[in-house]
Parts: structure tokens; C-alpha cells; sequence
């Protein structure tokens, strides 16, 4: 944690978070411990799944998006019953409560578990649980969504978006959007054009993971093909100018990962993400985990290395945290409860 004159007004900022995938969530202590409940078999050929804090260490090391997605397929192994990924989703959620935040918009991977045979009703069935806890016992209103993978083929994302739709979760709110992740590397978001095209005209709203790694190409053509309302990463969207004030003039908000980049060896430091040049443009943003388990940093961890890097201000934590509010998709009424939670903060550590 930082040690900022100004910690207490982070941890007490009411926060909204995007960009946190709920495998993503799986400590080392569940993964061993659901492991052991559904008789999974761990690596035994690799030292680092000799026990929990030997995996920990092993994910402080990752010199790559395709290393730490080798390690985040077999987390995802372990997760096999609806209970399984209720407890997974509800440890996230109240960890998440720890932190400060009202207001959570999670992704999940359908592809990667009803590949294992897993289906997709128990999956969502443990995840919708656990979000309907944490809205009654933590206040954290929640909203699912469900992602599509990049590196499996377009015709399985076109399949899962089916079965989604087929089962009425779009439509009766269980799903808020659909998505598009995993690594971008010769993965053009031209190849997902058809799933997005029949999501667009069903109203669902849509996001997209580009220019992590890809370069600021990949956010115009999400923007252009796609027709997403936002933006997953985007952090290399300040390599083109015009394309940075195309994105500041139309309001899309970009779901910043801060500490994720810099595990993912994306970026060398905190201050390379361009934080204060997003800022200075107007580009909205909001700051967020990604995987915490996997990179050791929840949202306040986030905020706190934002703050040791760029000493931000009162004011500029307003507009980030006001972008945050405007940029989810959650009703009115609840972005008008947000802000006022939020005014009501800033107020008192204003004084």
C-alpha cells in the first residue's frame, strides 16, 4: 500500500470496477483447495504447484501474456461445480467490498470450462449467486459479462454467444454485455466482426480488450468493426493523436490495468502507463485489477500505485472517479447513488 499523505481518501473512495476477469480471482490457497475437493490433479512436473506460496511466488515471475495464460488455464481447471464458482466470484466480491467498491462489472470465460466439459448453466449459475449475495450482504451492485476468447476459434465464440441468448441472459439482465479478450497478438478484432454484428443488433452492449499489447490500430477497428461502447486496456491508444482525440470527444472510457501491465511486462514501470497523458487529453478512464490473484494487486492496489506515480490531486481524483461512474453500465439511479457516495467522500476529506 502507498504511503500517500492521502491513503486514507484512496481506500475511502468509492469505486467502481470493469476490468476484473473472475478467474482471474482464484487465490493459490482455493485453487488447492478446490483441487483437492474435486480430485484435480495439479502439475506435479513443475515445482511451482509444490503448495500455495510456491505458486505465489511463481506468479511474481511471469515473463509474458502466454506464460501467465498457461498457469491461468490450469487455475481454471480446479473449477468444476456451480458451488465452485459461487465461492470464487464471492471471495472477489468481498475482497472487492474491502477495498471500496459499490459497483462491480466482471468478466467471465464460458470457452475455456464448457471445453473441459463444464456447462455453461453451472457456470452461470454459480457466478449470478454470488453476484445476488454481494448486491444483498456486501451492497456491491454487480453486472456479468460474458467474454469471448481469442485464442480459440471464431466459430466456438459465435457458439457461446448462441447458447447466451438461447438462454434468455441478455435479455433478462443476467448478462450486460459480451466481450472480447485474451492475447491480441495476430488476433485482429476483424475476425470477431459477425459475433459482435448479431450482439449490436440484439442491443447488447459490447467491449473489447485492445492495444495492450496489439498496437493502437486495434481500438479503431473495435471502435469501426466492432462498435464497442468501450475499451479493455487501450493503453497504447497514446501512440496516435488524432485516434486519442477521436476516443476523448466520444466519451470512451478505457478500462486502465495498471499493475497488470507491468507484470505482463507491457510496460517497465507504473509511470509508463499514460495515466497523466490521458488525463491532460481528456480521455476517460477507470482503474482496475484485471487478475489480481495472478498479479498480486486488487483494485486499491491499483489506485495506490497510480498515486506513488503520478501524486495525483483531489481534483483529478474527481474526474477519474466521475468518468468511472458515467462509463458503467449500470441504471441511473444507481450511477446518481455513486456520485452522490462519491461527493459525500470528497467532501469530507476536502475539509
Amino acid at each position: 500500500m502507498c504511503k500517500s499523505v492521502i491513503h486514507p481518501f484512496l481506500a475511502a473512495l468509492p469505486k467502481c470496477e470493469h476490468h476484473a476477469h473472475l478467474e482471474g480471482t482464484l487465490s493459490p490457497d482455493l485453487e488447492f483447495e478446490l483441487a483437492k475437493k474435486n480430485n484435480i490433479r495439479l502439475p506435479q512436473d513443475d515445482p511451482a504447484f509444490k503448495s500455495p506460496e510456491s505458486l505465489l511466488e511463481r506468479y511474481a515471475q511471469f515473463t509474458s501474456v502466454n506464460d501467465f495464460l498457461h498457469y491461468y488455464s490450469i487455475g481454471m481447471s480446479v473449477l468444476l461445480t456451480a458451488s465452485d464458482f459461487q465461492q470464487l466470484a464471492l471471495a472477489y466480491f468481498k475482497h472487492a467490498a474491502t477495498d471500496g467498491v459499490l459497483h462491480a462489472e466482471v468478466f467471465f470465460n464460458p470457452e475455456e470450462h464448457t471445453a473441459r466439459g463444464v456447462k455453461y448453466e453451472t457456470i452461470v449459475t454459480g457466478f449470478k449467486t454470488a453476484c445476488e449475495i454481494a448486491e444483498l450482504e456486501l451492497g456491491i451492485t454487480t453486472r456479468l459479462i460474458i467474454c469471448v476468447l481469442r485464442h480459440f476459434p471464431v466459430q466456438s465464440a459465435m457458439e457461446t454467444f448462441h447458447t447466451a441468448v438461447a438462454a434468455g441472459h441478455f435479455e433478462d439482465g443476467t448478462l450486460a454485455g459480451l466481450g472480447l479478450n485474451s492475447t491480441e497478438l495476430n488476433n485482429p478484432p476483424v475476425k470477431w466482426k459477425a459475433v459482435f454484428e448479431e450482439a449490436e443488433k440484439a442491443g447488447i452492449r459490447r467491449t473489447a480488450h485492445a492495444a495492450e499489447e496489439g498496437p493502437p490500430q486495434y481500438i479503431a477497428d473495435a471502435l469501426d468493426i466492432l462498435h464497442v461502447q468501450r475499451i479493455d486496456h487501450g493503453r497504447r491508444l497514446v501512440e496516435d493523436p488524432v485516434l486519442m482525440r477521436r476516443v476523448a470527444d466520444r466519451g470512451i472510457m478505457l478500462t486502465l490495468c495498471p499493475i497488470s501491465n507491468v507484470c505482463l511486462k507491457v510496460v517497465s514501470t507504473i509511470k509508463d502507463v499514460p495515466i497523466r497523458k490521458f488525463l491532460d487529453a481528456g480521455v476517460r478512464f477507470s482503474i482496475n485489477s484485471d487478475v489480481p490473484a495472478y498479479f498480486g494487486g486488487y483494485i486499491l492496489e491499483n489506485y495506490c500505485a497510480v498515486q506513488e506515480a503520478f501524486q495525483l490531486n483531489l481534483e483529478e481524483w474527481k474526474v477519474i472517479t466521475e468518468n468511472a461512474i458515467q462509463g458503467s453500465w449500470c441504471d441511473e439511479g444507481r450511477k446518481t447513488e455513486l456520485s452522490s457516495a462519491s461527493a459525500q467522500c470528497f467532501k469530507k476529506f476536502a475539509s
